[in-house]
C-alpha cells in the first residue's frame, strides 16, 4: 500500500478505538509497508509492562518501526507534553524517510492534544509538583481526587479516580495559580495545519466486552502473574506511574487488602477494562471528522486510505 512521494506530503493517519477493539491486527495487516507507528498508549511507553499493557509483539516491533514504546521505566512520569514533543520529532523523522506517520493507540487525550495542542495552563512549578507528589504518597489517588472535586469540580468530574497523572496535573495547576484547570482555554484549531485521516474502530458493545474478557484471560495464560512478581521484585508500588494502569493496580490493591484470589483479580481487571472502554468511546466520539468503521470492514478501510493518500 505504499504511495508515491507526492501523495505522502503532510499526511498523517490516526487510528483509535477502545481497548481490545482490534487496532493491532489492522496495523499488522494494513500498515506494514510505507508507514511507521507512533504509539499513543500511555502504558506501552514503559519497559517491563508488556503483558498487562497488551504491548505489540517483538515480531511486530521488528517488522514495523514503532516510536514511544519501551522508552521509560515504570517509575518515571510521562506527560502529554512529553508525548507531543516526542511524537513531533517522530513525525519529522518518518516523513524524512518517505513514510507516513500512523498515530495509533487508546489514550484519547494524547490524540486530542497532539492534534490541537495543550491548554493555556502554565507548566508545573517544581516545588508545587513535589508538594502534590508528597500528598499522593501520603493520601493516595482517591483522597487527591476528592481534593480536586472540591477545588475544580468540572475537571474532577471529567477525570477518573484512577487517572493519577491527570489528577495531579489538575491539582498542580490549582495550587500554583489559584484557578481551576477547567478555566484555562483549550485550543480549537489543529496545530501546524494538520489534516489527518481519523479512523475510529466501532464494535458492538457486547462484542467488545467479550473481546475484553478474552484478552484478560489470555494475559493470565501468557504470564501476567509472573510479570507482576518480577515488577514487585523491582520494588513496584502504587507511587509508580506505570503501576496505576489497569491490569497492574488491581494486583497492588489486592495485596494491600490481603486478597490473593487470582479469579477475583481477573474479574476486577475485566470490570475496570469495560468501564475504561466506555469512557474511551465517549471521548473518541467527541472528535469531529472521524470515519467510524467496523474492524472487519477492510474494504472500507482500504477505500479511506486510498482516497486520503490520493487527495491534495
Amino acid at each position: 500500500m505504499r504511495s508515491n512521494t507526492a501523495s505522502k506530503r503532510n499526511k498523517q493517519v490516526f487510528l483509535f478505538g477502545p481497548t481490545a477493539s482490534g487496532k493491532t491486527k489492522l496495523v499488522e495487516d494494513f500498515f506494514s509497508d510505507g508507514y511507521q507507528i507512533i504509539n499513543a498508549d500511555s502504558v506501552q511507553v514503559y519497559r517491563h509492562l508488556d503483558i498487562g499493557s497488551a504491548k505489540p509483539s517483538k515480531e511486530l516491533l521488528e517488522k514495523i518501526t514503532h516510536y514511544n514504546v519501551d522508552i521509560l521505566d515504570p517509575w518515571e512520569q510521562f506527560t502529554v507534553g512529553d508525548f507531543i514533543t516526542r511524537s513531533d520529532e517522530a513525525v519529522r523523522k518518518i516523513e524524512s524517510e518517505g513514510d507516513i506517520p500512523l498515530i495509533t493507540g487508546g489514550t484519547a487525550f494524547y490524540f486530542r492534544h497532539f492534534l490541537y495542542g495543550l491548554s493555556e495552563a502554565p507548566t508545573a512549578d517544581k516545588a508545587v509538583r513535589a508538594q502534590v507528589q508528597q500528598l499522593l504518597q501520603e493520601k493516595g489517588n482517591a483522597a487527591l481526587h476528592e481534593m480536586l472535586m472540591k477545588a475544580d469540580p468540572v475537571s474532577g468530574g471529567r477525570i477518573n479516580v484512577n487517572d493519577t497523572y491527570r489528577i495531579t496535573r489538575a491539582l498542580e495547576v490549582y495550587l500554583q495559580t489559584g484557578k481551576p484547570l477547567s478555566s484555562f482555554a483549550l485550543p480549537t484549531e489543529p496545530r501546524n495545519g494538520m489534516k489527518p485521516l481519523i479512523i475510529g474502530l466501532d464494535r458492538d458493545r457486547d462484542e467488545l466486552y467479550r473481546r475484553i474478557d478474552l484478552r484478560v484471560d489470555i494475559m493470565f495464560r501468557e504470564g501476567l502473574v509472573d510479570e507482576i512478581k518480577s515488577l514487585m521484585k523491582m520494588g513496584a508500588s502504587s507511587s509508580w506511574p506505570g503501576m496505576g494502569a489497569i491490569g497492574y493496580r488491581e494486583f497492588l490493591e489486592a495485596m494491600e487488602s490481603g486478597e490473593h484470589s487470582l479469579s477475583l483479580i481477573s474479574d476486577r481487571i475485566k470490570t475496570a477494562s469495560r468501564r475504561y472502554a466506555k469512557r474511551q468511546i465517549t471521548f473518541f466520539s467527541s472528535f469531529s471528522d472521524v470515519h467510524w468503521i467496523h474492524p472487519d470492514d477492510t474494504s472500507a478501510l482500504k477505500k479511506l486510505l486510498d482516497d486520503y493518500l490520493l487527495s491534495e
